[in-house]
């Protein structure tokens, strides 16, 4: 069964959503699983080992639900058919679905957790802070993209980190060490899984983990475009002017992004940038620029300017400590509560190695991916009408606005203009509208233009 169930999963995986090696030609697929639950439907768990033809290979956990009939009301969630014996011995097919879009596979990672089980090689950690909703069947969100997400009930979300990587998921670490803080801008972890890895002498990998699910919420992408949108149906008012105003809330989300970072410098390290960083930082961002200009060649327009930008942080002389930060910080990372701000997945861009996201960086990483999210959701519109200058001025508006906004919070919880004339800000800016720029010439290239004109300002030392 097992080289059968390898090669249904050779077939499935390349069509879902998290599965990060799309477009590269597989060498071989290897599996091997465990039960989770044998009640109906019972539930397994494979680490599936992808190995490409370029040598490299990634490892992904795939739980699947098994049935002895197809199931017509999980037609979406069918992975494939294996051969298989019944009780008698008899030939039979098994029929494997998705078990996170099987809700009636989806109990037992809460039951596991409440009693802190141990089931094969994976490791159930309850925080012990809260109560965890056993025997409520979970919900997927749709919109999850590298990972799988759970609602169960109004009370807690569950995520599954599909690509294994041995040592602690930063989501978890940083989510243990921000409840001992009790800070009001984060969803409190309720507990973790981990598996063994297969060899020993590497450290467990974070399965998924469990946070209290925030009601009533509202996103923060959300929030923001309707504002954007409120100020374009207004054609004779000033952003300050619309209803819709989003300005009020970048300041408060400013204040929460300073509170967060105050915190994590508190309860993890934190060391001195020295002078080794500065040049390391520089370097790595022109490595960067050149493998983007094989695929994005209107870059060549800002080569000059990028690569000024990023020497005058190789020769920076700003007084920046190094610590734990967000990684991948943009409006789609906050959620609007009646009482304030809150900041979910601490993991990390998930495409980078697990050991380069736990490095210490500085707070300006975050503070430049808020504010390339602010210049996203003000120009995200002008694709459908690039030529209307008059949507980009008032798209311009708002940006310049909100960013500032987000700025004075900053500045006025933490006592550090984060958005002064600093060197590595603007550079961090650039760094992240070049990835901006590859990941939309690949998968959006009438978005394109966004981080193109926002490069033109960077370079141009504009605000």
């Amino acid at each position: 069964m097992s080289t059968a169930l390898a090669e249904v999963l050779r077939e499935w995986m390349p069509h879902q959503r998290w599965f990060g090696g799309k477009g590269r030609e597989w060498a071989e697929v290897s599996e091997e699983g465990f039960f989770l639950s044998r009640s109906e439907p019972v539930v397994s768990v494979h680490r599936v080992r992808v190995t490409y033809a370029d040598g490299a290979g990634e490892t992904y956990l795939v739980p699947l639900s098994w049935r002895t009939h197809p199931e017509e009301d999980l037609s979406s969630a069918f992975v494939g058919a294996v051969p298989g014996k019944d009780a008698e011995g008899a030939d039979r097919e098994n029929y494997a679905y998705d078990a996170m879009r099987d809700r009636d596979a989806t109990t037992p990672w809460l039951t596991h957790l409440v009693a802190a089980s141990t089931v094969g090689p994976m490791h159930f950690h309850p925080a012990g802070v809260a109560p965890i909703p056993e025997g409520v069947p979970g919900d997927i969100v749709s919109t999850e993209q590298s990972n799988t997400s759970l609602v169960y009930g109004q009370d807690a979300i569950f995520k599954l980190f599909r690509r294994l990587d041995p040592g602690l998921n930063p989501d978890v670490e940083i989510g243990e060490a921000l409840r001992r803080t009790e800070n009001p801008h984060i969803a409190p972890l309720l507990g973790h899984v981990e598996i063994d890895d297969p060899d020993p002498a590497n450290e467990p990998a974070t399965v998924a983990m469990l946070q209290t699910f925030v009601r009533g919420a509202s996103d923060g992408w959300r929030l923001a475009t309707a504002s954007v949108r409120d100020l374009y149906a207004e054609g004779d008012l000033h952003a300050d002017e619309v209803g819709g105003d989003f300005a009020a809330d970048s300041e408060r989300l400013g204040a929460a992004t300073a509170s967060v970072h105050a915190d994590l410098a508190r309860v993890l390290p934190t060391e001195p940038a020295d002078r080794e960083w500065f040049t390391a930082t520089a370097e790595a961002m022109r490595s960067r620029l050149d493998a983007a200009l094989a695929v994005v060649p209107q870059l060549e327009e800002h080569l000059a300017g990028l690569r000024a930008v990023y020497a005058a942080v190789a020769d920076s002389g700003d007084d920046v400590v190094r610590q734990r930060v967000h990684g991948d910080y943009h409006l789609g990372q906050v959620l609007r509560t009646a009482t304030g701000w809150v900041v979910l997945d601490f993991e990390g861009e998930p495409a980078r190695p697990l050991a380069e996201r736990r490095q210490l960086d500085s707070p300006l990483r975050d503070v430049a991916g808020m504010l390339r999210s602010f210049d996203y959701a003000a120009r995200h519109m002008l694709v459908e009408q690039p030529d209307d200058s008059q949507r980009a001025y008032r798209a311009q508006e708002w940006a310049v606005r909100n960013r500032g906004a987000f700025c004075t919070g900053y500045s006025a919880a933490s006592g550090i203009d984060p958005c002064g004339d600093s060197p590595l800000l603007r550079a961090l800016e650039a760094d992240k509208a070049v990835y901006e720029c590859v990941y939309e010439a690949r998968n959006r290239p009438n978005w394109l233009m966004i981080p193109l004109q926002s490069l033109s300002r960077l370079t141009a030392g504009e605000s």
